[in-house]
């Protein structure tokens, strides 16, 4: 959800996200300033997949195969340890990345008409952004901000759905990982 610099995001669109509640005290402040998403009610995340089906696409089936698919998938830990830069962005790194990649590969396959961010980025990366669309020193003072707060660990153990409503994102459901 990083990569929307618009901040138009459009109603009946959805996501796929992992929340990451222990980043909240440090990057709370930092992303409602720089992060459209967080104005927009998504709390501090990494994005398995962005944008997904649309609203009016999500039915019974839709929930099962979503069930199905991460439930196959088992929970994992996340460290965040260090700051990261992609154009435009600031984020926190999350290691290991390779089970957030699996999340998003298998959702990706089982839905070809959603590929990550549009198919925009032939490689997509997780992260869990911070700022957007600022100068390097403002990303130098965030990054020095963030210094104490890190690291960190984060358990996944589900995957949420959320919707924007016009207005704001809401969550919809949240879908388990397999144990």
């Amino acid at each position: 959800m990083a990569d929307d610099r618009t901040s138009a995001f459009r109603t009946g669109q959805t996501g796929l996200i992992v929340r990451i509640p222990e980043a909240e005290p440090s990057v709370r402040g930092w992303r409602e300033q720089l992060d459209p998403s967080a104005r927009a009610g998504v709390p501090a995340h990494v994005t398995v997949l962005f944008p997904f089906l649309d609203e009016s696409r999500m039915d019974a089936l839709v929930h099962s195969a979503l069930a199905e698919v991460l439930g196959s998938h088992p929970a994992f830990d996340l460290r965040f340890e260090r700051c990261g830069r992609l154009p435009g962005v600031l984020c926190l790194v999350p290691e290991p990345d390779t089970q957030l990649r699996a999340l998003t590969e298998a959702i990706a396959d089982r839905w070809p008409e959603a590929p990550p961010y549009g198919g925009r980025f032939a490689d997509v990366v997780p992260h869990l952004t911070i700022a957007q669309g600022q100068d390097d020193a403002v990303l130098e003072e965030i990054e020095a901000d963030l210094a104490d707060g890190l690291p960190f660990t984060s358990h996944v153990a589900s995957v949420e759905l959320i919707v924007h409503d016009g207005t704001q994102w809401q969550g919809r459901a949240s879908f388990p990982l397999g144990g």
